[in-house]
């Protein structure tokens, strides 16, 4: 049974963590966390007629908050009562062991190289909540081969049954192959543009990689805008699909 006796964990302060801002659990009523829960909703709509079961959140190059957003996305979406497990995908450069405080000596990858070894010893439950976490495990020599390995897919569909929803933090698209596979393994992709940060050729060519493998693409996430020239509902963007041409961000 998932989350269960030595692998609940507590919730964590900031004083506590040194990873990621989860603004959503620890400011729940600020106006950025209500921002995610209305990317949520977004996101729900957005398959109304489909079994959303795994998403996964990428971006055009790295710095552009892909992770905060994928571990606020999952405590928001866990906050309606679904069990939401969150991975980190990310087998080159993880964050999440540094955001709920946990072990990284197993994890991701030990599900993938050792067939002997049950989900449930290695998934952590975060206290008081419905939202669960597995972190990469050990770096690996081969992360594209372990992601697109029939282990792998066989490992998706039993989490999926064993969870409401499940997110997947991945590395940037543009950088190395692995977002481009597991977007054919899963129901969805949210591709997260910063302000300031992402470069316009690298979103477009992020679209392309994205588009040749026939990805479901659910929606852009605008972030890094500055609040004091925006207004508050602008501060987190969510589009659909990729009307996205580069000229709203400030030519960034």
């Amino acid at each position: 049974m998932f989350g269960s006796n030595k692998r609940t964990i507590k919730k964590l302060d900031s004083q506590q963590r040194k990873g990621l801002s989860l603004i959503s659990m620890m400011k729940p009523k600020s106006v950025i966390a209500e921002q995610y829960r209305t990317i949520r909703t977004n996101i729900q709509f957005s398959m109304v007629d489909q079994d959303l079961k795994s998403l996964v959140v990428t971006s055009s190059g790295p710095w552009e908050g892909k992770s905060t957003i994928s571990a606020n996305l999952a405590s928001v979406f866990a906050d309606q009562g679904k069990k939401v497990l969150l991975v980190d995908a990310d087998l080159r450069k993880p964050t999440l062991q540094r955001t709920f405080g946990l072990n990284n000596s197993e994890g991701l990858t030990t599900l993938l190289t050792s067939p002997d070894k049950e989900a449930a010893d290695v998934i952590n439950k975060i206290e008081g909540t419905k939202l669960f976490a597995l972190t990469s495990g050990p770096i690996p020599p081969n992360p594209s081969e372990l992601l697109n390995s029939n282990r792998m897919t066989a490992l998706i569909k039993k989490l999926e049954q064993a969870f409401d929803i499940i997110i997947y933090d991945m590395p940037p698209i543009t950088s190395v192959t692995d977002a481009q596979i597991m977007s054919t393994k899963t129901d969805g992709v949210i591709f997260v543009i910063r302000h300031g940060v992402s470069r316009k050729d690298a979103v477009h060519h992020a679209k392309e990689l994205l588009e040749m493998v026939n990805a479901n693409v659910l929606g852009v996430i605008f972030n890094g805008v500055d609040s004091n020239s925006y207004s508050p509902y602008d501060y987190y963007g969510y589009g659909y699909g990729y009307g996205y041409d580069g000229k709203s961000e400030g030519g960034a």
